[in-house]
């Protein structure tokens, strides 16, 4: 079954179940995320993947860390992009694949940074407990 494959320079912000083979280009060293639900943290490695067309910034979580590395040729699945302080991340997540590829990625044009643009960002602020019982009295139905 041949998978359709996404040019890293058609990925947006809102790209979901995409294909995409690239080159590494750089792996950052890995950090440590805390958790915003208590308990215990997350690692996290940036690499620099790229094609022809251009760059992104891959995530690399947990035990992908240390997979890949500068040279290989990598194939995501399934992958998506999420908004890291407004800009664009390439992300395998749980339901995508990240498995090394023999096929050639020709010279990564890396004059075209996909992650370098930042992008207006839907804030989600948690404000609270609402309380559904306010004004009572006008919700009640008349008859």
């Amino acid at each position: 079954m041949e998978q359709e494959l996404t040019k890293v320079k058609d990925l947006t912000p809102g790209s979901k179940q995409v294909n995409v083979l690239a080159k590494v280009v750089s792996v950052g060293e890995p950090k440590e995320i805390p958790s915003r639900f208590g308990g215990e943290g997350r690692k996290v490695a940036e690499a620099v993947i790229g094609d022809e067309t251009g760059t992104i910034v891959l995530s690399l979580w947990q035990e992908q860390i240390g997979t890949v590395a500068p040279g290989d040729v990598v194939l995501i699945g399934n992958g998506y992009i999420s908004l890291v302080r407004g800009h664009m991340h390439l992300n395998v997540g749980k339901y995508g694949s990240l498995t090394k590829s023999t096929e050639n990625v020709g010279e990564v044009n890396t004059s075209v940074d996909m992650s370098a643009q930042e992008y207006e960002q839907e804030r989600r602020e948690f404000r609270g407990r609402r309380n559904f019982n306010r004004n009572r009295e006008n919700n009640r139905r008349r008859f």
